[in-house]
């Protein structure tokens, strides 16, 4: 589905970075009255899945209005799906949503794990590591994402590669427990094929999101990478705070390993915001814009002209 999934996802996964456990905001509110109760308020919302609360937490109100009209907008003008795409897509969800799934599937793939095993086991570290330089191009290609954080991201990486390496991921029971949360999951989600998916307004599709964002924690927390567990370790020290900008520093575990990154924060009408996000979701506002003016331009030089 080329429908702006990488984006939000990857500007999703950097505000888990900036969460905190100092002061305490409503979170539903936009931005935060302290620069630690607006990361208290990300955390919150991230633990319990709210996307769409999340958002209004992390725009002022004019920018997260932004943000819902520009989402019609790239749905209008995004590229339609090829009718193979369409079919393996209808495909992959009747077999996830059918009455018996779950023995369907594992009895599949059980007598293909031990092969897969023999096949891929020694090169587990290089598929790994060729995964971890494509997402890291991806992230230091992403116009959404600001240097901070591509670095915040980069460490990140680095610190799931050798969990990537060692997971699992070929076990048996392991396998049995994946498929049902896939098979719940993807139950919940309600999408018959791709078109239905595509129509789906700003709202509902961070519902959806919010279902698959559920399911893929605990599919992680099955081969041993617990979300949760890295949002309840994060702690905030405030560095510096004055003439409406802060500095926090972000103090939390991955896996077992320590990990650390700065916010720089905004104040704007009385609230805080993480600037370099504000100020990505700015830019990538304007240059939707800028781009359908182009082609609403183009569009009108296309058409015919009609005489009286």
């Amino acid at each position: 589905m080329r429908l702006p999934v990488l984006r939000h996802a990857l500007l999703l996964f950097a505000a888990l970075l900036l969460a905190g456990c100092h002061g305490k905001d409503e979170p539903a509110q936009a931005g935060g009255s302290t620069p630690e109760a607006a990361l208290q308020s990300s955390v919150d919302l991230l633990r319990s899945g709210d996307l769409n609360g999340l958002w209004k937490h992390l725009l002022p109100p004019a920018d997260y209005a932004s943000m819902r009209a520009d989402w019609a907008l790239q749905q209008r003008h995004a590229q339609p799906d090829s009718a193979g795409q369409r079919a393996r897509f209808s495909e992959t969800l009747r077999k996830l949503t059918a009455p018996d799934a779950e023995d369907t599937l594992y009895a599949e793939l059980q007598p293909k794990l031990a092969q897969m095993q023999q096949q891929y086991q020694d090169q587990l570290p290089v598929l790994a590591s060729v995964g971890e330089a494509i997402l890291k191009r991806s992230i230091a290609r992403s116009p959404s994402l600001g240097e901070t954080q591509k670095a915040q991201l980069g460490s990140v990486l680095d610190t799931l590669l050798p969990w990537a390496q060692q997971a699992p991921w070929f076990d048996a029971a392991h396998a049995k427990q994946a498929i049902g949360v896939a098979v719940a999951t993807a139950r919940k989600l309600d999408i018959k094929d791709a078109d239905q998916l595509r129509s789906l307004d700003f709202d509902t599709t961070m519902t959806r999101y919010a279902t698959a964002y559920a399911g893929a924690k605990q599919l992680l927390a099955i081969y041993g990478l617990s979300i949760d567990q890295t949002l309840d370790s994060v702690r905030l020290t405030p560095l510096t705070n004055g003439n409406g900008h802060a500095v926090v520093k972000i103090d939390y575990t991955l896996l077992g390993k320590p990990l650390s990154a700065e916010a720089e924060m905004v104040e704007e009408n009385g609230r805080w915001y993480n600037e370099e996000l504000l100020a990505n979701a700015r830019r990538s506002h304007a240059r939707l814009q800028q781009q359908a003016a182009v082609a609403g331009t183009v569009a009108a030089a296309a058409s015919p002209v009609t005489k009286d």
